[in-house]
């Protein structure tokens, strides 16, 4: 989520028209479909994960197949890093929404290496499809800077209208950006960045997405007025939406099961997450958390949802098999634990701290707090580098 500012106007907006009754960039890549680089406590309805799914998936045509059946992060587990990414240097990008600027981190160290200017407002650095550009997203200066994985060297912004949020499709064809404030998603061309394709979104606040484990839908969260709306990739079309319970739902990150059969959407003001069936996109249930429920991160070994929660300095772990949680880690001092991810190996999860100035090392091992890093204002969806997987399906790093 944006700064605070902007989050307000935005929600004030989309309130004031319900009372009215209204209710990539694959850049590297240079021809043809791409392919991917080679890999070296409380529960809810509906049941736990576990189990692989019976049926066969008919597969978005250039997607590739998951690893393993019925775990579609096995290609992330500890330490597999593709060719393509082991000679990257390792960094931690944070994006500082409120500075307009992005800080480098070593995480071996965990001393800050730099700081660089970019275009106004970024909010995330997410992986591109191919794994080889690493996009600095700033909606509100209207551009995706780039930066090259091997050097940790920011380039030169593109322009692209308002993108809060990039992804890509799992054949690699498309970059879909979450253009939040225009109330659209839009597919570009991977080489051009020429727009393919604009869906309008029956809702406000669009921002995070997952894709189905046959890639032919998405589920995409709309913050503002508390919906999911549910999109045919290669049709490009929404065909479902669904209003979430609750006096003021405000879904944010979206995740799915390794078995795929169960979505999870964290929702800040329900202090929870979502649980759902993404196929018959049905009324889900609220799984408690803690309150600012944010994003959401599955630990290497695709046994455990680490969750966010900003309101109140914590993180729970949800197990997958049981579908509950089994522990809740807290930083010391409190804080405001927003997006990120985990370090190649697992064993380590960092997270920016949205209205503390701050980044947080965490502990994957036992939960405790490794160290706090100082950085600019408001920092938001930071990016480990490099990540284990094969291709990348967008945000801080949805790697399969």
């Amino acid at each position: 989520m944006r700064r605070a500012s902007r989050r307000f106007r935005l929600l004030a907006a989309a309130l004031t028209t319900a009372m009215l009754g209204l209710v990539a960039v694959a850049a590297c890549s240079t021809g043809g479909t791409p392919s991917p680089p080679a890999a070296a406590g409380q529960s809810a309805a509906p049941p736990p994960s576990g189990a692989p799914s019976a049926a066969p998936l008919d597969l978005l045509p250039g997607m590739p197949p998951p690893l393993k059946p019925g775990d579609l992060y096995a290609a992330d587990g500890p330490n597999m890093l593709a060719d393509a990414v082991k000679h990257d240097v390792y960094r931690v990008y944070v994006p500082d929404n409120g500075a307009d600027s992005v800080t480098e981190i070593d995480p071996v160290t965990y001393k800050v290496l730099n700081t660089t200017h970019v275009p106004h407002s970024p909010e995330h650095v997410v992986p591109s499809w191919d794994l080889r550009t690493l996009w600095v997203n700033s909606d509100q200066g209207n551009a995706l800077t780039p930066i090259d994985p091997a050097t940790g060297k920011i380039g030169t912004p593109v322009a692209v209208d308002d993108p809060y949020n990039l992804y890509f499709t799992p054949d690699g064809r498309y970059a879909v950006v979450m253009a939040e404030a225009h109330k659209q998603i839009v597919f570009r061309d991977p080489h051009t960045l020429k727009v393919v394709n604009t869906v309008p979104v029956p809702c406000s606040g669009v921002n995070h997405v997952d894709f189905s484990p046959d890639g032919r839908y998405f589920i995409a969260s709309c913050e503002f007025s508390g919906d999911l709306v549910k999109v045919d990739t290669a049709q490009q079309k929404i065909i479902g939406t669904l209003h979430l319970p609750g006096r003021h739902p405000m879904p944010q990150d979206v995740k799915i099961s390794p078995d795929g059969r169960t979505w999870y959407v964290a929702d800040m003001d329900s202090a929870g997450v979502w649980v759902l069936d993404g196929d018959a996109f049905t009324s889900p249930t609220l799984l408690p958390t803690g309150l600012g429920a944010h994003g959401l991160y599955v630990s290497r070994d695709s046994r455990y949802l680490y969750i966010s929660n900003r309101a109140e300095g914590s993180v729970s772990v949800l197990e997958f098999a049981t579908g509950k949680l089994t522990a809740k880690w807290r930083i010391p001092g409190g804080g405001s634990p927003d997006m990120g991810g985990l370090s190649p190996d697992g064993t380590v999860l960092w997270l920016s701290g949205r209205y503390n100035g701050e980044v947080y090392v965490i502990s994957t091992v036992d939960g405790h707090l490794i160290t706090k890093i100082k950085v600019p204002a408001n920092p938001h969806g930071l990016c480990v580098w490099p990540q284990p997987g094969r291709y990348s399906l967008g945000h801080t790093g949805i790697l399969r």
